[in-house]
């Protein structure tokens, strides 16, 4: 059995893709999924199975995609990766709270630095299937920096990177 964190995309922000946690531990369990857990309402579920990853994205995208009528992208991470992109944040004396990783199902593209829009005091550095971001003073809230190449990616915290990680390796 592997410990998988599944991210989901556009679940409970800005008033789109309302899904209440409850629903989403329901589906990934009658999927056959196994200590299903979720963590905070913004589309993060860890949960043990013993499909091979891209099997267990796709199953997860299907049964979201039923229930929404529309596309949920999922980004999966063993508990091992997910533990990994926490040790490898390259910005740990900065704020956890303002410090993110953007999850990609890919490497970030050539050009990811170089194509990235409205940066002000924000710090940015590449990871394997990551982009890490560190606000500056004025925080999350206010900064207008764009990434082209975060599109299709979904951001965490890092708090909220390292709790995940811990409840993926108690599975």
């Amino acid at each position: 059995m592997v410990s998988y964190v599944a991210l989901l995309r556009a679940v409970n922000v800005g008033g789109t893709g309302k899904l209440p946690m409850t629903e989403l531990k329901a589906m990934c369990a009658a999927e056959g999924f196994g200590k299903v857990r979720t963590y905070i309402a913004s589309g993060n579920v860890v949960f043990s199975s013993d499909r091979p990853a891209l099997e267990v994205k796709r199953a997860l995208e299907k049964r979201l995609e039923d229930h929404a009528g529309k596309p949920v992208g999922v980004i999966l991470r063993t508990a091992k990766e997910m533990a990994d992109v926490l040790k490898a944040n390259p910005f740990p004396d900065a704020p956890p709270s303002g410090t993110v990783a953007i999850f990609l199902d890919s490497p970030p593209p050539a050009g990811t630095l170089e194509t990235m829009k409205h940066r002000k005091d924000e710090e940015v550095r590449l990871g394997k299937r990551e982009i890490y971001v560190a606000y500056g003073a004025a925080g999350m809230g206010r900064s207008k920096l764009a990434i082209p190449a975060a599109a299709d990616g979904t951001a965490r915290n890092m708090n909220t990177i390292a709790k995940l990680a811990e409840l993926a390796a108690s599975i």
